[in-house]
């Protein structure tokens, strides 16, 4: 396969996670140890260091399909494998010279966590260092109170909302940063969930908006000015402002600092806020 069309693989698997939720320049609390291959224990470098530290799995080890038959154990059902690359020196003589030469080829293949997989003999890892997570009690509140509230599962190393699946992914809380990194990136990912069809069925959720469009910009924007009326709201805006300011930054810039969209989102914004709140429907766009 051409290198060309490798790197093109590679950039869609990155665009995929991204399009899901996941944004790694905006994480706020630990996702375990650096991905390791399960045969030779030595760390993946470069971008499949990267490609592997987004899947969101626990554990940091890796196996081929091979290598999996060859401990007699089984990837289990559904499980996809993640795509990984090398780059293999092939060797030939130069006719115009006669010496040899060598030039680096492009390679791709699979493999699957350890998590994704039976019957395999894995070592024990230490992957976080858990912090003394003591709960916001009005963040509960809200939490707790939200109607028609998506599942919420504390698992894995990824943040993020399934529209499919109307449920929201969290790494546990001990592992963030502070408990206000927490909720703060709860909220963010609640607000997501306020745009499904059962709730204010915003088109950006349903039609699954492409990263980097102005609509997933407009998306991302919503989600975190939803985010910091709802922290501004029970007290706990101070710590996450400075993250939250340039997050929204970035997001304007894809927007190309257009004033009626930036209206447009906080109009959404304080529809998805009172939602998480539960309180009275702002009446606006």
């Amino acid at each position: 396969m051409a290198n060309e069309k490798i790197y093109e693989m590679v950039t869609e698997s990155i665009i995929a996670k991204l399009e899901q939720g996941i944004v790694p320049w905006r994480k706020t609390w630990q996702g375990g140890m650096q991905p390791l291959s399960l045969a030779s224990k030595k760390p993946y470098r470069g971008i499949n260091n990267f490609l592997l530290s987004m899947q969101g799995y626990a554990s940091p080890y890796w196996v081929t399909f091979n290598q999996v038959k060859k401990q007699k154990g089984t990837v289990k059902k559904g499980e996809k494998g993640t795509t990984i690359v090398f780059w293999k020196w092939i060797k030939f003589e130069d006719k115009a010279t006669g010496e040899d030469k060598k030039v680096p080829l492009l390679r791709y293949f699979r493999v699957w966590n350890t998590d994704q997989c039976e019957g395999l003999k894995v070592p024990e890892w230490q992957t976080i260092k858990p912090i003394d997570f003591n709960p916001i009690l009005e963040a509960e509140k809200v939490v707790n109170g939200m109607p028609n509230a998506p599942e919420i599962r504390n698992e894995g190393t990824a943040a993020c909302y399934n529209s499919e699946l109307d449920l929201v992914k969290m790494p546990k809380p001990e592992t963030f940063e502070t408990p206000a990194n927490y909720y703060g990136t709860l909220f963010h990912e609640l607000a997501h969930s306020t745009g499904h069809e059962s709730r204010l069925n915003r088109d950006e959720i349903g039609n699954g908006s492409k990263f980097g469009s102005k609509e997933y910009s407009l998306e991302e924007l919503v989600a975190e000015m939803t985010t910091a009326m709802v922290c501004g709201t029970i007290g706990i805006g101070n710590e996450l402002i400075d993250n939250q300011a340039a997050y929204i930054q970035g997001w304007l810039k894809k927007l190309k600092d257009d004033k009626k969209m930036l209206v447009k989102a906080g109009g959404r914004a304080q529809k998805a806020a009172d939602y998480i709140l539960d309180e009275k429907p702002f009446q606006g766009e």
